[in-house]
């Protein structure tokens, strides 16, 4: 599907704003309601939009730890552990990347009890060969919509 400049309008205050209802889209964007419940809906069967959600402040409910994890990983079994570690609640992130680590892993963490009992269940998943361990000291900037 391509986008055309009001798809990606109505993208961006979503993104902002994902409680916007279509009616207050329609408003703000100077369009008709139909119009913008007929592209959101078309982006949602596209899988583009894949859901709403709030943004919380991690610290707050006591994830006071971010934990930048690298995981190298015997070759042919990358997408397999990727998989498993997708799997755990505080997993924010994994990522397949390129360079001599084969995954970066972002999680939260209540303490250093939690983020230590983590890393080692991690090393204690089969076929992954070393972790290198990064805790974030401060956070500058979090936030990952494009807007």
């Amino acid at each position: 599907m391509n986008l055309d400049s009001t798809d990606e309008k109505i993208l961006r205050n979503l993104m902002v704003d994902a409680r916007l209802s279509a009616r207050q889209l329609a408003l703000k964007l100077g369009m008709s309601t139909v119009t913008v419940l007929s592209r959101i809906k078309k982006m949602e069967k596209e899988k583009i939009i894949n859901g709403y959600s709030a943004i919380i402040d991690h610290e707050k409910l006591g994830y006071s730890l971010t934990g930048i994890i690298e995981i190298i990983a015997k070759k042919d079994k990358v997408v397999d552990i990727e998989e498993e570690i997708s799997k755990f609640e505080n997993v924010c992130g994994v990522y397949d990347i390129t360079g001599s680590t084969d995954t970066i892993i972002i999680a939260k963490f209540k303490g250093r009890n939690e983020l230590s009992k983590f890393v080692k269940e991690l090393a204690s998943i089969p076929n992954v060969e070393n972790t290198i361990t990064h805790v974030v000291l401060n956070t500058v900037k979090e936030d990952f919509r494009l807007a």
